[in-house]
Formats: C-alpha cells, structure tokens, sequence
C-alpha cells in the first residue's frame, strides 16, 4: 500500500506483482524499482505502468538487481543488488551468472509424503565463482543502458565487486576485488564522455579490510574521497585518496572502524581510540579534534555508535552499555547540546575485563557473590573467527548469564591472534593457517585462567556456534586434556566445504595451499575425542555452513569408535529459529549440567 502525504490519498490498486524480491524508491520524486521473478522493473511515478528493464532472469541462473547466496552473505550484507542515482535519473544494477556456479541440494523435509530437494548455487573454495556485470540504465529511457566494464588489472582474472557510490548523477564509483582480495581497485566512471580514474591499494600481510573494502566518502570536487584503509603500520585510518595518492588523515596504534557523515566542515567516525583500549567504541570528529561521546554518560556508556541527521545536524548517540553492566541507551544530540530521554535498569552480576601480557583481551562473568577461595566451572564463550572481537564493552544478557547467575558457571570470551581492530600484525596472524593460532590461544587462556585460582581445573568446558564450534571441535581434538566437555553448533569440518569468498578470503585456494587445507580439518582430530563429552547440533536445512559439515564429523568420530552426543533439527537454517532456537539453548544447558555441575 502506497500513501501520498501531500494528497492524503492511498494509491489503489498499486500493482505490484504478489511476490517482490527487492524494491527500492528513488532517492527524489514518485520513481521506484522492483525486482520480480529475477529481472528489474521501473516505475516512473506511483501510478504508471511498470517498465521491464531486464527480461533474462532466471532461478538459480542469472539474477538481476538482487545477490544470490554468496553475495548476500560475504559481499553486500544486504538482499538487493540496485542503487538510485542522486536524483533518480541513472538506475545501477548487478547481474549475477550462476551458470556455471556448482549448486549445494538438501532435502526439505516438510510434511509431505516425499521431501522436496533444494538447490541453491553456492560456490566452494576452489570451485567456480559467480560471473558479474554491472550496468546503468536510464530511468526515463530503459533501453538505453550502458555497462560499466571492470579495469583490466581485475577482469583478466576472477573478480569480485565489493560496492557502487553513486558520486554525482553522472559520475559512479566502483570497488572491484580481485579473487585473491588481497588487492582493490577503485574505478570511477563520467557519463558525460566515458572517463575512467582508478586508485589502487594491495595488501602484503593479508586480505584488504577488515572483511570487504569500507565505503567510499567523496569530497566535494566529487574526485577526491575519504576511505578506510591499512596504513605504515598496519593500522586502519582514514585516508585522503586525491589523483591515486592516499594521504592518512588519522593515525595511531588504534582503528577507525567505519567513517559515519562526511560534510564539508567535518568528517565523524567511529574509532576505539579512547584510553588506548580497543573494546571500547566512541564517535569522533578529528577536524576539531574532538571525541563526541567519551564523556558522555562515562558511567554507562563504553562502547557507542552514531547515526547522523541529512545535514548532520543532529545525530544519535547508540550507548550499547558498559562494564559492570547497564543495558542500551539512545539519544538524541546537536553539535552543539544535548537533551537526552532514555531509561536504565541494573543487574547484580560482575565483569572482569582485563588483558594478558600479550595484550590480547578476556573477559569473564562472575556469579554472584563470587568468592576468590572458592572453585567455579568454566565455559569459554569462543568464536575466533578472522577480525571477530567477542571481548568489548557492550551489555549482554543471554546464556551466559543465565548459566552464570542460576548455575554458578563463570563464563569467559578470549580475543587471540586472528581477531579485529588491533592492527594487520594480530589480524593476519591466521592468514593461509585457519585452524592454528585462533585455537592454541584459546588453549593458552584456559591455562592462563586456571591460574588465577578460583578456576576448577576438572570441570571446564567449551561452546561455540558456526566459526566457533569449528574452534571448538578445533580444541577439544588438540587432545590437551584440559576440557572435560564441549557444544559445537553449526561447525566447519573442512574449509573445502565452505564458501569460496570468505575461505579464499583467509586461506586462498585449495590447490595453492593444500597443506593447511588438509592441516585444519576436524575429522583428522576425531581419535582425540575419546576423553572428551561432545555435543554436535546443527540443522539439516542450513544454506551456510552445510549439514554435510557435521555429517562428516559424526562418519568420522563413528570411524574412531568415539561416543558423542548429537542433535540435528528438520528443516532449520543455520540460525536454528523458531522453536529450535529454544530447544536448543535447554538441550546445552541440560548437557552442561551433566559435565560441569553433575559430574560422574
């Protein structure tokens, strides 16, 4: 249903197919676009006919205007593949090919006599990976489009395009990845007599970014931008990129994590600058230099984040907590004073948030009324995966506080080598070596916080979910003798199984790394889980990381004659929604209880 303000009248019918895939307005006027059955349609105002710019989609084929699974999910975070010019006159859009693109089938159980097979394309590492093309087209005049070619230094090879900037209404701006993402070229194209300018940048220690390039900020000669990248010392700031030459605006042994608003006074940011502690977040602007929200509600607000008005004016000021713990707070403020409205609450649980002499973070729930003297069960909280930070200054109440405040259990998260926001030199450590240094550090912290004394050595377990239960399958078949237990949801089992973007991403491919391949899977630690409980869950619908993955970790624990638990739920993804979702938080909790709290 469409109303138009100005008339107070809702348009009737509107006319839109039953199932619409995407739909974006114009950024000005009535215009807006659709995407349909796989293919593009543009309606010039509300009550006009629906023009048809493409007409090749095709299921599982070619896509247009919307990612298929591996763009979605690595690329664009997002489920549309369209972008508006500035005033609505250009239309960009992506067409995927999947052609070629091998496709994953699961069985979909459902209710009726025979289960349904799904297939979706999903490019494994090493396999084939999706064929892109972007065009622009003419709002007014469809037929007229125009593609926008990749430079030549990426399209003689696999590539990825990672954003589009619409820069001016004649001008767009594009981030190409190679394959490889180790090198992003920035390519801006004028309408108005097809000139190209690009601006290169390679990484040397590893991948570009923190996971895809950041967005481009243009100045106002609408040629020059701002962008996030690596510095000298392998730190991300924000660079002035002018004729291919980036000159660092910010600099220091701390992170800008993403640029907020560019105007043409100021450009505000979020950093973990503050105090030199890196789990902590705060809005700056360095033109005055200035940190917007350090001393705002420096009682409550640890980590925070803004949102800012068109004309940056106003922004919000997102508080998502602090350490001892006080749930989110938003507010609103001027650039030059502030009238917050919020409302708070308390809970009587502790934190220890502290880091070891490698610098590298930990934090800890305490139950209440924790004693020194005394011997806890604890559960390491992991997930580890490539730039993750699990240790910050955000407000939690989930699992883990409910195990630690109703069952006495000290919950603790370790960010070790391999994890964000510290510099290239702790993020590449895992570069072409997943499955090392992210697990032996969590190894090395349990050892760290046995230390401590109030840790019972017998009864310490491990969880995690996706990237995490592959760490924790990871750990428990490292065979150290340390874990009494452990909970792996949705867990990798060999890379080779997983999507080519992110795995290349960290390990590039198999032919050209086979021995870390063949070195990070969990199978070949199966024989070492004879000492340990082990819990495998995962859901047989899941379009991420496979059912296949746990299948191949049960044939192989059954192979070495090992015990173990396991749980798969019919037909859920890989978020295990639904009533899923809390039978499975019971189904650990019980499992924990019998390792840490009733053990034999």
């Amino acid at each position: 249903m469409i109303f138009i303000f100005h008339c107070r009248t809702f348009v009737t019918p509107v006319n839109l197919p039953t199932v619409v895939q995407y739909f974006a307005w114009a950024p000005t006027g009535h215009k807006y676009a659709y995407v349909s059955d796989f293919n593009i349609y543009v309606k010039n105002d509300v009550t006009a006919e629906a023009v048809q710019v493409t007409h090749n989609g095709k299921k599982n084929e070619i896509l247009n205007g919307i990612p298929d699974w591996v763009y979605e999910e690595e690329v664009f975070a997002s489920n549309g593949a369209l972008w508006w010019s500035s005033t609505g006159k250009y239309l960009a859009y992506l067409e995927l090919n999947d052609t070629e693109v091998h496709k994953v089938e699961f069985s979909w159980y459902g209710s009726d006599q025979y289960p349904q097979t799904m297939a979706v394309p999903y490019p494994k590492a090493g396999s084939t990976i999706t064929k892109v093309k972007l065009f622009v087209v003419d709002a007014t005049n469809p037929t007229r489009r125009t593609q926008v070619a990749p430079p030549a230094s990426v399209a003689s090879g696999d590539h990825i395009l990672c954003s589009v900037t619409w820069v001016t209404d004649e001008r767009i701006a594009v981030q190409w990845l190679t394959r490889k993402q180790n090198y992003v070229i920035v390519q801006i194209y004028d309408f108005n007599g097809g000139r190209w300018r690009e601006s290169q940048q390679t990484s040397k220690t590893g991948w570009v970014g923190h996971y895809m390039p950041l967005p481009l900020f243009f100045a106002e000669d609408n040629l020059s931008f701002y962008k996030v990248l690596s510095d000298t010392q392998g730190y991300k700031h924000i660079h002035y990129v002018k004729d291919g030459k980036a000159t660092p605006i910010t600099s220091g042994k701390w992170e800008v994590i993403y640029i907020c608003k560019l105007t043409k006074d100021a450009i505000y940011f979020v950093s973990n600058q503050y105090q030199g502690i890196p789990v902590k977040r705060n809005l700056y602007n360095p033109s005055a230099p200035q940190c917007l929200t350090c001393d705002l509600y420096k009682d409550r607000c640890q980590y925070n984040s803004g949102y800012f008005s068109f004309d940056a004016s106003y922004y919000r000021m997102d508080c998502y907590g602090q350490l001892p713990p006080t749930p989110p707070l938003n507010s609103v403020f001027t650039s030059q004073g502030r009238s917050p409205n919020h409302f708070m609450s308390q809970n009587d649980l502790s934190y220890l948030l502290l880091f070891l002499p490698t610098d590298l973070w930990y934090q800890m729930m305490l139950p209440p009324n924790f004693k020194k003297s005394k011997k806890y069960p604890l559960l390491i909280d992991v997930y580890a995966g490539p730039c993750s930070q699990r240790v910050d200054y955000r407000f939690k109440l989930n699992w883990g506080t409910y195990l630690s405040s109703t069952h006495g259990i000290i919950i603790a998260s370790f960010d070790g080598r391999g994890s964000g926001y510290q510099g290239d030199e702790i993020m590449h450590a895992i570069y072409k070596r997943l499955g090392t240094f992210e697990v032996e550090d969590q190894i090395i912290a349990v050892r760290k916080f046995i230390d401590m004394g109030f840790i019972d050595k017998d009864r310490i377990a491990i969880w995690g979910w996706s990237y995490g239960g592959y760490v924790t399958s990871m750990a428990l078949g490292a065979g150290t003798g340390l874990f009494k237990c452990g909970i792996a949801v949705a867990p990798v089992a060999k890379w080779e199984y997983y999507d080519a973007v992110y795995t290349e991403r960290y390990m590039g491919k198999p032919t050209e790394n086979s021995d870390a391949y063949q070195n990070s899977t969990v199978t070949a630690r199966a024989k070492n889980f004879q000492n340990v409980d082990y819990l495998l869950v995962h859901g047989t619908a899941d379009d991420n990381v496979h059912f296949q993955q746990a299948a191949q970790i049960s044939k192989a624990l059954v192979d070495e004659q090992v015990d173990f638990e396991t749980m798969w739920y019919t037909d859920k993804d890989h978020t295990l929604g639904g009533s899923a979702y809390r039978h499975t938080y019971t189904l650990m909790s019980h499992f924990l209880q019998k390792c840490l709290l009733n053990p034999k």
